[in-house]
C-alpha cells in the first residue's frame, strides 16, 4: 500500500508550497460536500491531498465544517495519514504565541456536530483512548523542529463549540481545574472521525494567543491572532514539507493500530445492518463490512 499524506489546513493555512502536478479536485461523498475542493498533487515525490478546513475564503464556521464529508473525501482519495493544522489558544505560560504543540489528547466540549459515521442500523465503537498517531506525530515533530519552530510534544486540547472565544471563567476552569494545555474549535470531531476511517491523525496546534486567562494579555484580540497566523502559516507549510520528505513511501501497518481501528468495533449483526447506511460507509468501513 502506498502512503498518501492528507493535510487539513485551518485558519491561515490555505495552500502548500512546492506541490507538483497540483489541481483542485471535487470529491462527492454520501455525507454531502466537503468544505471545498481538494488540492491534490505530489510533494517531494509523495502523493498528497490538501483540504482547507473552513473552505477557501473561510466560509465555514467551526460548527458548520462538514467534518464527516471531509474525512470521507480524504479516505476516498486514498489518504493514509492526516496532519491537521489549526490555530489555538494557550493555557500555559511556556506555550507562547508562535509555538507549535503536537497534541496527543482531547477533551471534547462540542455539542452541535455529527461525531460518528455509524449509528442506528450499523453501530460501531472505536477506541479513542489515544486519539492521535504517535508514529506520524514523531515525523511531524522532527519536521517542525527542523523548520526552526519552537515545538512542544504532547498536550491536551480543549475542543470548544465556538464561534465565540472563552469567557474568563471558562478559561480559568479549563486551565486550572481541568489541566488543559491548548484550546481550539476544530479538531473535534475530526480526530474521532479519522479514527473511525482508520486514518492516522496528527494534530498541530499553532499557538496564536493566551486565551483570556493571562493577566498580562487580557481578552483574545483577533487582530493580534491574525498577525501571529501569518508567521505560523509559513512555519506550517515548512512542517508539512518536512513531514512529506521523511514518511516512508510504502505504507507498513501502523504500529499504533490506527489502520485497524475497526477490527472489532462493529457491533450490529450482519443480518440486522441497514443497507442504506452500509452503502454510505463504503469508503470509511468497507474493509470490515464487505
Amino acid at each position: 500500500m502506498q502512503t498518501r499524506l492528507g493535510v487539513i489546513g485551518g485558519s491561515g493555512v490555505y495552500d502548500i508550497d512546492g506541490l507538483q502536478d497540483a489541481r483542485w479536485q471535487a470529491v462527492d461523498t454520501p455525507w454531502g460536500a466537503p468544505s471545498d475542493e481538494i488540492l491534490t498533487g505530489t510533494l517531494d515525490g509523495l502523493p498528497m491531498a490538501f483540504l482547507p478546513r473552513h473552505g477557501r475564503g473561510h466560509v465555514h464556521s467551526p460548527s458548520t465544517v462538514p467534518y464527516r464529508a471531509n474525512i470521507d473525501a480524504l479516505k476516498r482519495l486514498g489518504v493514509t495519514d492526516i496532519v491537521a493544522v489549526s490555530a489555538c489558544g494557550s493555557f500555559r505560560e511556556d506555550l507562547a504565541p508562535g509555538d507549535f504543540v503536537i497534541v496527543d489528547q482531547f477533551i471534547d466540549r462540542t455539542i452541535a456536530r455529527d461525531k460518528s459515521f455509524f449509528g442506528t442500523g450499523c453501530v460501531a465503537h472505536v477506541s479513542v483512548a489515544h486519539p492521535t498517531c504517535a508514529r506520524l506525530s514523531d515525523a511531524v515533530e522532527r519536521a517542525a523542529r527542523a523548520a526552526g519552530v519552537t515545538t512542544h510534544r504532547g498536550g491536551t486540547y480543549l475542543a470548544m463549540e465556538g464561534p465565540q472565544f472563552s469567557s474568563l471563567a471558562e478559561s480559568r476552569l479549563y486551565r486550572e481545574v481541568w489541566g488543559c494545555d491548548v484550546i481550539g474549535m476544530t479538531n473535534m470531531p475530526e480526530a474521532k472521525l479519522a479514527r473511525e476511517a482508520e486514518i492516522c491523525y496528527a494534530p498541530v496546534a499553532m499557538i496564536t494567543d493566551y486565551d483570556s486567562w493571562h493577566p498580562d494579555h487580557g481578552s483574545v484580540d483577533i487582530s493580534a491572532i491574525l498577525a501571529t497566523l501569518q508567521g505560523n502559516a509559513a512555519h506550517a507549510r515548512a512542517t508539512v514539507a518536512g513531514t512529506a520528505a521523511t514518511l516512508d513511501r510504502t505504507r507498513a501497518p501502523c504500529p499504533c493500530g490506527c489502520d485497524r481501528a475497526l477490527d472489532f468495533a462493529v457491533m450490529t449483526a450482519p443480518d440486522k445492518r441497514d443497507p442504506a447506511l452500509v452503502a454510505k460507509l463504503d469508503a470509511v468501513a468497507g474493509r470490515v463490512l464487505r
